[in-house]
């Protein structure tokens, strides 16, 4: 098989997609977006090694591929569309492709989404996706709108990825039922695309936790020059996570540990209610873990008694 068969052959399977002119098989792909909508791009790159292990399940990669960069799109409150995927392959194994397309395309069904190009070629596993997602002129979530007393929100929870690497990596020991679950939301993080949607003129700032809650709450606080105070036992996490660690290892994954592709977002306290029919309209718990302060770019992490918390707050660094 040769690079011109795996497009043919794994890659050029198309929805109807009425707004998709030029797909797969030329220069470049044409999309025409729908009036009266902005479109939102984003780009990640996996690398083996890096972002994950070279011999893991090809399914499992092709969840993890697609679902990272959807997510950047639930961030903004965007409904994803159109993908471009590059990929470095080392050689091309038929069994692996069908495995890694089908559960690609499974994915990509289930969120409307359609392959629109990209490359291939041979290398050490490297895969790039470029998604292009859609949603009303001028409605986007933005990192850059949290207000002094607004409340910080997150959905789902957090610290079981982190706890599901760390396994892997043999720093951390499980009981078998919470490893298993750990590492399916490593492998298999849900980006939460119709919360994101629902939350589109109630929230003040979002984004998606990929980094750790620390580092990208971090990021709002600096784009909105505003502080936070969070009560780390408010912090969400798998009852069975939390009941087989100690608070403070909890706390560090949770805070630090990243992979968790939560929403995390702000909202006025008035705005509750709302936030909460959005919860049960996209069917993903969502927990008040704080609020925005004035004390611009300070991030005050509090136990139960309000005495400040020592932890490593440090996060995912891509050139550590």
């Amino acid at each position: 098989m040769n690079e011109f068969d795996f497009i043919r052959h794994y890659l050029s399977r198309q929805q109807t997609d009425t707004e998709v002119v030029l797909g797969i098989g030329d220069d470049a792909a044409i999309v025409r977006p729908r009036p009266g909508y902005d479109l939102c791009f984003s780009s990640d790159m996996l690398l083996a090694g890096r972002h994950f292990f070279a011999d893991v399940a090809a399914g499992d990669l092709a969840h993890k591929v697609l679902a990272v960069n959807v997510s950047d799109m639930a961030a903004m409150g965007a409904t994803p569309r159109w993908v471009l995927l590059s990929a470095a392959l080392p050689y091309l194994d038929e069994a692996w492709l069908k495995d890694f397309c089908d559960t690609l395309f499974d994915q990509a069904r289930a969120y409307g989404i359609t392959l629109i190009g990209g490359d291939t070629t041979r290398g050490e596993w490297v895969f790039n996706v470029t998604i292009i997602g859609e949603l009303p002129q001028g409605a986007a979530l933005c990192r850059s709108g949290a207000q002094s007393g607004d409340d910080i929100w997150v959905s789902g929870y957090l610290g079981a990825a982190a706890a599901g690497l760390a396994s892997i990596q043999g720093k951390l020991s499980l009981p078998a039922e919470v490893d298993v679950a750990c590492r399916t939301r490593l492998h298999r993080p849900q980006p939460r695309v119709g919360l994101g949607q629902h939350l589109l003129n109630v929230a003040t700032s979002a984004m998606d936790v990929s980094d750790g809650l620390a580092q990208d709450l971090g990021h709002i606080l600096q784009a909105s020059a505003v502080g936070a105070r969070v009560e780390a036992a408010l912090l969400p996490a798998l009852p069975d996570l939390r009941r087989a660690l100690a608070d403070e290892r909890l706390f560090s994954l949770q805070l630090a540990g990243g992979d968790d592709y939560e929403l995390l977002f702000t909202a006025p306290q008035q705005a509750r209610e709302h936030v909460l029919a959005a919860s049960r309209a996209a069917g993903v718990p969502v927990s008040r873990i704080g609020r925005i302060t004035d004390n611009s770019g300070c991030l005050e992490v509090v136990d139960g008694n309000g005495d400040s918390v020592y932890l490593n707050h440090k996060g995912f660094d891509h050139f550590g």
